[in-house]
Parts: C-alpha cells; sequence; structure tokens
C-alpha cells in the first residue's frame, strides 16, 4: 500500500519505521531540510521536502495511487490546513494528527473524519489499565462495511432526536456534550454544539457528508 506522511513529527516517524517493516511505499513530506537528510539515513522511504500545506506539493505525492495522507506535523493548525487540501486533490483517505483536544470540535465541524489524538488515547489507555480493564480498540470492531461519522449539531438541527432525519442502515452510537458521554434515550433532545457519533454502512457516508456536513452547517447559519 502507498501512503504519505506531513511532517517528521516523533508520531510520524515511528509509524513509518514500522509500517516500511511491513512492506508499505511511503512518501514523507517535510519543509526542514536538515531533518531529511538526517532521516534519510535512519528510514526506509522517500522524501519530499516543501511545505506540506501547499497544494502543488501535495500533488507531488499523487493522489490517484497514495491510499492515505497522514498529517503528522507538530503544529495542530497545519495539520488541519494539510489534510483539507489533501482532501480537495482527492486522496482517498486522510488522517489528521491534533496535539490539543481543543482543535478536535474543530476540525469535526470542518467534516475531517479520522482524527488522532495521541495524548487523549494514551491518556484513556493509561486509566483503563490501572483500573484493570481490558482495552478494546474501536478500530478492532468496527469491520467490514461498517463506518463511524461524526458531527457538530447547528440550529437547523437541534431538537428532539427522534427527528433527526438519518438515512437507513445508520443509527446514533452516542452524544458529547462539552465532553459529557450521553448514550440517547427516547426522549434524548439534541443541542447547539452537541457532537453526534453515528455507525453507519459505508454506502451512506456520502449522504450523511451533504446532510451534516460542514456547507449544510454554513447553509443553515444563512437561513
Amino acid at each position: 500500500m502507498r501512503m504519505a506522511f506531513v511532517g517528521a513529527s516523533s508520531v510520524a516517524i515511528a509509524t513509518v519505521r514500522m509500517l516500511s517493516k511491513q512492506g508499505h511505499d511511503i512518501i514523507m513530506v517535510e519543509i526542514d531540510k536538515e531533518k531529511i537528510e538526517r532521516l534519510s539515513e535512519q528510514l526506509d522511504c522517500g522524501f519530499i521536502y516543501g511545505d506540506g500545506t501547499r497544494p502543488d506539493i501535495l500533488k507531488e505525492i499523487d493522489p490517484d495511487s497514495t491510499e492515505i495522507v497522514f498529517c503528522f506535523t507538530s503544529n495542530d493548525q497545519s495539520n488541519i490546513i494539510a489534510s483539507l487540501v489533501a482532501r480537495s486533490l482527492g486522496f482517498k483517505k486522510v488522517v489528521t494528527k491534533l496535539e490539543d483536544p481543543e482543535f478536535d470540535h474543530i476540525a469535526i465541524e470542518l467534516g475531517l473524519e479520522s482524527i488522532v489524538v495521541p495524548s487523549r488515547t494514551i491518556a484513556l489507555y493509561l486509566a483503563d489499565m490501572i483500573e484493570g480493564r481490558n482495552i478494546l480498540e474501536i478500530t478492532s470492531i468496527i469491520k467490514g462495511d461498517a463506518r463511524v461519522y461524526a458531527f457538530i449539531v447547528h440550529e437547523d438541527i437541534q431538537g428532539p432526536l427522534v427527528e433527526l432525519d438519518l438515512p437507513k442502515n445508520c443509527r446514533v452510537m452516542c452524544i458529547y456534550r462539552q465532553d459529557e458521554l450521553i448514550l440517547p434515550e427516547a426522549d434524548t433532545r439534541l443541542n447547539l454544539d452537541d457532537e453526534v457519533v453515528l455507525i453507519t454502512h459505508h454506502k451512506q457516508l456520502a449522504i450523511l457528508r451533504e446532510r451534516f456536513g460542514r456547507n449544510k452547517q454554513k447553509d443553515a447559519q444563512k437561513v
């Protein structure tokens, strides 16, 4: 599989080492030329020198032949911009790394679907380990055609959950309200800025993006 990493952060470097050993074809985009020279002796991957937030640089990766782009710089704003640019260029899958959980909500509003927050993941892992709970990553239970999709509630859809216009093969898993976990009941109401997490068939993703994505939210705000 061909993959690309924007930014040579510590997480990116560790991930590239593991993936290259598994035989994947990897390209790394890095703006620091000295870092490229140093890493070229350590990592089995190709390098592109340049700013990974720029469309002309990301085009060099070749969107048509690259399965995944990991936006893994050390700067959250750069990762968000690079992810939006990569999505606009037609890359099949874009993964966004965020160090500050405060940007998580914004990234979801912008329609970025694969978000990694290492600090939160590690904290949850350690908390569960200390409490003696079994740890089961969501990626190991979401299989086959199943997908997870999240969106932020805007003014046009706040109200009773039962009135939410969902396509078939789609269910609400949970709701986050200012970091509070809410398991939906029959009388649950959606409040402005709630984060709604859905389980759905992959064929419904396009409909969900159209119905609840960032562009839909902007249209609702104009009304």
